[in-house]
C-alpha cells in the first residue's frame, strides 16, 4: 500500500498525533491539555499545528460542540511510523544494517526485540508466500 503525504510528519506534528491518536477524537483545547506539562505549549500553537495537519489530510474535523471542533486522525501510528522509518532508513542506502549493528553495540536493542523481529521477518515471508 502505498504512503499518502500525510505521514511525512514533522516532530511537533507526530507529537500531537500521538495524543490524538490515544484520545481517538478530541478538540484542540483537549489535546493542548494532555500534552506533557514539559512540552506544552500554548493552544494557538496546538490550533495552527491541527490545521497544518488538516490541511495535510492526516486529520479531519468530524463534529462541532459549541465553538470547539472535533478532530480524529486519518493516517494510522503503524503508517506514520513506517513513513519515518523509512525516510531514515533512505539515509543509509535502504539498509537496516548500520542502523541495527548501532542498536545492537550500544545495547538499545535487546534479545526480546531480536525475537519480535525474527517473528515479525517470519509472518512477512508467510505472507508474501501466499501470494
Amino acid at each position: 500500500m502505498k504512503r499518502k503525504s500525510a505521514d511525512k510528519l514533522s516532530p511537533l506534528e507526530l507529537e500531537i498525533m500521538q495524543v490524538l491518536w490515544k484520545l481517538e477524537t478530541a478538540s484542540i483545547r483537549e489535546v493542548q491539555e494532555a500534552l506533557p506539562k514539559q512540552r506544552r505549549v500554548e493552544y494557538t500553537t496546538v490550533q495552527t499545528i491541527i490545521y497544518r495537519l488538516e490541511k495535510k489530510n492526516a486529520v479531519k474535523r468530524t463534529k462541532k460542540i459549541g465553538n470547539a471542533h472535533i478532530f480524529e486522525p486519518t493516517v494510522t501510528r503503524k503508517s506514520a511510523v513506517g513513513s519515518l522509518v523509512d525516510d531514515f532508513l533512505s539515509l543509509f542506502g535502504g539498509s537496516a544494517e548500520p542502523i541495527m549493528l548501532h542498536m545492537a553495540e550500544s545495547g538499545k536493542l535487546t534479545l526480546e526485540d531480536v525475537k519480535a523481529l525474527e517473528g515479525a521477518i517470519k509472518r512477512a515471508q508467510e505472507k508474501e508466500g501466499e501470494k
